[in-house]
């Protein structure tokens, strides 16, 4: 009777066995036949992927994987004659199939014992779901799916997708030199890596949004920008300060003619009152690169809060001969005569003697008009700096331009 019953048990989990690989292999069909039916393809693999029998074959895994794929195939179908598709549906279809051939591909690739006791692999599934893989890649299909979730404001989502494309090539299972030939790393994947960035800065995700940022920031694909919205990552998002100053120094010294790298270095040494190392890092730039004007330019605005003046219209002149069209160092100029001005005028204040009061009023005057030449030239230069024309009308009104005056503050209103 025992051996009835054990008899009976066994032959029930040989039934049961069975039963979910016919699931499996009834799912297939279903995704492979002229009217395929997914839903109840899912159902099916769904059953066999919880049953303990068939939970770890590669072959449930990748059938599973098959599902989205064959979804994906008969939407780029469609989408050829005009028919419309469900992208959202399509996209969460490739993405299950990402997950599960991953591990279809870990356990094939798990050695088991053959007949004969010696280990063995199913290359056989890997070889397979490789060459999908690459279908995937090739066509694009993740990257695809990332535009659409960003048309959506999806920005996470779009940075995962992308990130999945861009991983790719990087599988296990892809490891192979005629695979690798066909997924180089050209301007194409550099420039879904920069979207994968820039998805990841919008949706807040800083640490990934910096790890892709530090990958590419050596390269020539739109390496200013990368740089720069890396150094603000560090700066303003995560708050890392050696990072941030790391960054500006190596685009220094690779993008000389780029002031804005030098530029926010200096500003950083100012804002942390390390005014001199700023001056420092100005002087080695031009003697690395003399005959960049924004250098000079900057150097005389730092002469000039420190309040070497003779120094400052020195270092505005340098500017000048490289660029004469740079605005901002005939304002430069001006300022340093113009805040010469305010600070007689400031001083005057507390002067008791009306004659000698009127004596340092006068020598304001004098030092504002020795200014006024380099702010009108500014505003030649460039007519639509706001804070040039207000300097001027104040130099206007002191000086009793009136006619100059007016004509300013016509400017300003319009």
């Amino acid at each position: 009777m025992r051996k009835a019953l054990l008899m009976a048990a066994l032959v029930l989990i040989s039934a049961g066995c069975m039963a979910q690989k016919g699931n499996v292999n009834k799912a297939k069909s279903l995704i492979l036949s002229e009217d395929p039916d997914y839903d109840q393809a899912r159902q099916l693999i769904g059953a066999a992927l919880a049953n303990e029998e068939t939970k770890d074959q590669a072959n449930t895994w990748f059938v599973a994987g098959l599902i989205g794929y064959q979804q994906d195939v008969q939407a780029n179908r469609m989408a050829l004659i005009g028919q419309a598709i469900d992208q959202d549906k399509i996209g969460q279809g490739i993405m299950e199939s990402y997950d599960y051939w991953i591990k279809a591909d870990q356990i094939a690739m798990t050695p088991t014992l053959d007949k004969k006791g010696r280990e063995v692999v199913d290359t056989k599934t890997r070889n397979n779901i490789a060459k999908k893989m690459l279908e995937y890649y090739q066509n694009q299909e993740f990257v695809k799916y990332g535009v659409h979730l960003n048309e959506q404001r999806d920005f996470k989502g779009a940075y995962n997708v992308f990130m999945r494309h861009l991983t790719m090539r990087d599988l296990p299972m892809m490891q192979d030199e005629k695979l690798l030939a066909q997924m180089p790393k050209d301007t194409i994947y550099q420039q879904y890596e920069y979207y994968a960035a820039l998805f990841a800065i919008q949706a807040k995700l800083h640490p990934e949004a910096i790890a892709v940022l530090e990958d590419m920031k050596g390269g020539d694909f739109e390496a200013i920008a990368i740089n720069q919205f890396l150094y603000q990552e560090y700066m303003e998002e995560v708050k890392d300060t050696a990072n941030a100053v790391r960054v500006l120094q190596d685009a220094m010294v690779r993008f000389p003619q780029e002031p804005w790298f030098l530029q926010n270095l200096i500003n950083y040494y100012i804002f942390s009152k390390q005014e001199d190392k700023a001056i420092e890092y100005l002087i080695q730039a031009i003697e690395r690169e003399p005959n960049v004007a924004e250098y000079h330019l900057i150097k005389g605005n730092l002469d000039a809060n420190q309040g070497n003046n003779d120094v400052a219209l020195a270092d505005y002149d340098r500017a000048l001969e490289i660029n004469p069209q740079l605005a901002e160092a005939y304002a430069g100029k001006g300022r340093v005569f113009y805040n010469q001005a305010g600070k007689i005028i400031e001083d005057a204040a507390y002067i008791q003697d009306a004659k000698a009061y009127k004596a340092a009023l006068n020598n304001a005057s004098e030092k504002l008009k020795e200014s006024l030449p380099f702010f009108e030239k500014a505003l030649e230069v460039a007519p639509e700096n706001r804070e040039y024309m207000v300097i001027l009308k104040g130099i206007y009104y002191r000086l009793h331009m009136d006619e100059k005056y007016e004509a300013m503050q016509d400017k300003l209103n319009n």
